[in-house]
């Protein structure tokens, strides 16, 4: 894969963050640029998604630790144990007290 092809696919992943943060009730702030978005919760906890262009992937960096994600044809896929990016985010979401299904 190409650069522009993971960034194009790096968007669309972004986007869909912020769609399903943008369409919940629930009190969750975030700010992104493009290629690291902090996403804040109530009690002041923080997930980080950032977009990692040497290595074509996706970082998450939460309290329970950090999560690297490669696009495969499946997805979104751990280099570590081949969990999905968004059930991971779901995961994260979870343990901030969040219902929010990515």
């Amino acid at each position: 894969m190409n650069e522009n092809e993971f960034n194009q696919l790096a968007d669309k992943a972004f986007a869909h963050i912020e769609r399903v943060i943008d369409s919940s009730d629930q009190d969750i702030d975030y700010d992104s640029n493009g290629v690291v978005m902090e996403i804040e919760f109530e009690n002041g906890n923080k997930i980080i998604v950032n977009r990692h262009v040497p290595n074509q992937e996706i970082w998450l960096a939460a309290k329970s630790g950090g999560f690297h994600f490669a696009f495969r044809e499946e997805g979104w896929l751990s280099q570590r144990d081949d969990s999905e990016l968004f059930s991971k985010l779901t995961a994260l979401f979870s343990e901030q007290g969040s219902n929010l299904h990515f």
